[in-house]
């Protein structure tokens, strides 16, 4: 994969971690903005890593596979996860809170993780998901034919729908109140619908490599008349991998689909003509604004007073200070940023 692919897939991701900071923000928005981003901007990082998945095939190998990928997700995941609930305790116990009892909760909370994680924590689910995800993944490709492993998806697809269905229907009220009836840890169950989204980053390389006019033209078919049929109030399509909330079996493939081959066909269009480094920077940065942009605002919201652009700026220019910060002064920083990579063993000679 040379350069210039890597400059599109970092650019891309960059701007898709603007999304995530935008659809966190806690005001109203005019514009359906954050509706239309849960459409596809989460689907969307799922497929991405898809794209850079490689099966594992030498005797072995899987242990190496797994721990690289521990060390690259869970690691910071932890990290973050004692950082900010340390902050979080140093502000409680200075403003009197002393009931041992919520402690007990809340730390039972954040072990139980996924969706039932929320506040600061909001967007914890996705790396654990993501962490599970590639496992189900690699297991498939490494035990299974082709076939087999389409028909493990289709399977994998059913039964999340099945569960979003029960939850949203059957359970009913709202969908976070809805999804956190069904116990979980992790969100390792959204990892079944996840891993669909994964497999068509891997299965359609060669499509996301290099975005032809006629895929691009599909995907904006498919985007504009899924936003028009919106507006109509023809469908009442809405998508939060988070809280179980996928209901339509066609459209939670056709709508995230569409949406990420025109953002990819774009990017890579933009990516030929113009130097789009703010947001290859921003994507370095992008685990530290995942984890912090939330965090950034509840911090600073009682003593500023900020509009979606202001909430956007603390949002990304924080947590990357912080990144350099850690990176720079703290001991073994990148590894907690996960930062890791092992050397390939040598065959074993015969």
């Amino acid at each position: 994969m040379n350069k210039k692919r890597l400059s599109w897939v970092d650019v891309t991701k960059g701007f898709l971690m603007i999304l995530v900071v935008i659809g966190h923000y806690p005001g109203q928005l005019d514009f359906p903005l954050a509706k239309y981003i849960y459409w596809f901007h989460m689907p969307a990082f799922f497929i991405l890593s898809g794209l850079f998945f490689k099966p594992v095939v030498e005797k072995g190998l899987m242990k190496l596979s797994i721990q690289k990928r521990f060390m690259q997700l869970i690691v910071p995941y932890l990290f973050f996860l004692v950082s900010i609930t340390l902050i979080r305790y140093g502000i409680e116990i200075g403003s009197g809170n002393m009931d041992l009892s919520w402690y007990v909760n809340d730390l039972w909370t954040l072990a139980v993780g996924g969706r039932f994680a929320r506040g600061a924590y909001g967007v914890f689910w996705f790396v654990t998901t993501l962490f599970f995800t590639y496992l189900f993944f690699l297991w498939m490709t490494k035990y299974f034919s082709r076939t087999k492993q389409i028909i493990i998806l289709a399977i994998f697809y059913s039964i999340a729908h099945f569960e979003s269905l029960f939850a949203m229907r059957v359970i009913g009220g709202s969908p976070d109140t809805a999804s956190q009836t069904i116990p979980m840890i992790w969100n390792i169950d959204v990892a079944l619908m996840a891993v669909v989204y994964f497999s068509l980053g891997y299965y359609m390389k060669s499509i996301w490599m290099n975005v032809s006019k006629r895929w691009l033209t599909a995907g904006l078919i498919g985007s504009v008349t899924a936003v028009l049929l919106d507006n109509f109030n023809v469908i009442d399509y809405h998508l939060s991998m988070k809280f179980l909330r996928y209901e339509h079996f066609i459209l939670d493939l056709i709508i995230p689909l569409s949406f990420t081959l025109v953002l990819v066909g774009v990017f890579q269009l933009i990516a030929t003509q113009l130097s789009l480094n703010w947001l290859q920077r921003i994507e370095k940065h992008s685990l530290t604004i995942m984890y912090l942009h939330i965090f950034t605002d509840i911090l600073l919201n009682d003593y500023f007073t900020y509009g979606i652009i202001g909430f956007t700026a603390f949002g990304l220019v924080i947590p990357i200070v912080v990144s350099i910060i850690i990176q720079k002064l703290i001991p073994h920083g990148k590894l907690l940023l996960g930062g890791f990579s092992q050397k390939r063993p040598l065959p074993i000679q015969q």
